[in-house]
């Protein structure tokens, strides 16, 4: 009796672990197909971009012949790239202070402190992460008009960081929960103010949750096109992704793909630079955030 059971016994632990090698085997084989399906497109856009127009229509996915900057200088230039990277560079920095000098006040007043309506009022910021911005455009764009806010890079900043603010107190919010209350409570009995114990003691601690939101949010700062589209009509004022389409129409007739793909790789330059830097941080954040909120 006792042999029959470990014979079922061993057979079960083999039949377990045969079960586990095929999963985690197609596992990796779904990873590895989905990190291709992404890599591939970029890795062909970039080579792309140093291509003349009679190389890409001869063979698309050779490699280029000579990896200079010409494309990169006609993009810059005809299509004005150069203006709509600052313009974005802009937008996106003021829309990132905006939103921190929000956020982390609010998330750790609704994370710490117990007033009338508190519930209430964490409760229409979470019902804001289930609002899309494009499903409100027009009444912004009605509001921004009656303020004669319109063509105005800093109005663009202050809607794009207020959008914002569901995530970034949502994530800022579980990071606030998760420090101990003895920090405070120590800074209290030093005499330190609320604003001083905010500052140097909550945000330094924090800090793992602010660089979630802030990457998080630069990259929707940096690749949003409607509302820049609509809010932003001047020429000189358009951001990088409106002047990605601007540069789509200039070589609508000309058919130069080098100048449109180098245009392509100018947006997902910095995005790409930055997750790859600090995306363990980011995923520990979220992750940390996510949690404890």
């Amino acid at each position: 009796m006792l042999e029959t059971k470990k014979r079922k016994n061993v057979g079960l632990d083999t039949e377990n672990k045969t079960k586990k090698v095929i999963s985690n085997t197609l596992l990796r084989i779904i990873l590895i197909a989905a990190t291709i399906l992404v890599i591939v497109p970029i890795i062909w856009t970039i080579m792309s971009s140093f291509k003349t127009t009679k190389e890409f229509y001869a063979s698309p996915w050779a490699l280029p012949k000579s990896f200079g900057f010409a494309n990169y200088m006609t993009a810059f230039t005809e299509a004005n790239m150069g203006a709509y990277f600052f313009n974005s560079i802009l937008v996106t920095i003021i829309a990132m202070v905006l939103s921190l000098c929000l956020s982390v006040p609010a998330s750790y007043v609704l994370a710490r402190q117990k007033f009338f309506g508190c519930s209430f009022i964490k409760n229409l910021f979470m019902a804001g992460l289930f609002i899309q911005p494009v499903y409100i455009i027009v009444p912004l764009f009605t509001i921004l008009e009656k303020m004669k806010l319109l063509n105005n890079l800093f109005a663009l900043s202050l809607v794009y960081a207020v959008l914002s603010l569901p995530f970034s107190i949502y994530i800022m919010s579980g990071f606030m929960k998760g420090i101990a209350k003895d920090y405070e409570e120590a800074a209290m009995i030093d005499g330190c103010t609320n604003l001083q114990i905010l500052t140097k003691i909550v945000v330094p601690l924090a800090k793992p949750g602010i660089i979630t939101i802030m990457i998080f949010n630069f990259m929707n700062y940096w690749n949003e096109y409607a509302m820049a589209m609509t809010f932003i009509t001047d020429a000189d004022k358009k951001t990088l992704p409106v002047g990605l389409q601007n540069l789509m129409e200039v070589q609508k007739f000309a058919t130069d793909w080098g100048a449109l793909f180098a245009g392509l790789v100018i947006v997902m330059v910095p995005t790409m630079v930055i997750y790859s830097l600090v995306h363990k941080k980011l995923t520990e954040g979220v992750n940390i955030g996510g949690v404890k909120g």
